[in-house]
């Protein structure tokens, strides 16, 4: 069985810890450090959680704010592997997720022609 791995981007809480409420208070604190983001990238990186992160940069995020690679990065498991039957239900008993289970389509052709 697989697990699927994600993780929590807590950059936006950190920087609030520390004062900064707006994205662009980090674009000279990182160039102060040899980083040069735009303003864009910069936001991008402080509202969403990034795919691909360079050591630099966070290397430069964690001297910024003080922290350690762990506190902006929390790993999670994102779906926890369950055993099933063919019937869709877990080993347990209880049906696989939220979503409804789906159902075979009935094709019929229409009366009358």
């Amino acid at each position: 069985m697989i697990k699927k791995m994600g993780y929590q981007w807590h950059l936006r809480g950190l920087m609030a810890d520390k004062g900064m409420f707006q994205t662009t208070d980090l674009v000279p604190l990182l160039a102060e450090r040899g980083i040069s983001l735009s303003r864009e990238q910069v936001f991008r990186l402080v509202t969403q959680p990034p795919q691909r992160l360079s050591m630099d940069v966070l290397a430069a995020l964690c001297d910024i704010l003080s922290c350690t690679p762990s506190d902006l990065i929390e790993i999670e498991v994102i779906n926890a592997q369950v055993r099933k039957d063919g019937s869709g239900k877990a080993a347990s008993g209880e049906t696989v997720g939220d979503a409804p289970q789906p159902r075979r389509a009935t094709i019929r052709r229409p009366t009358g022609l």
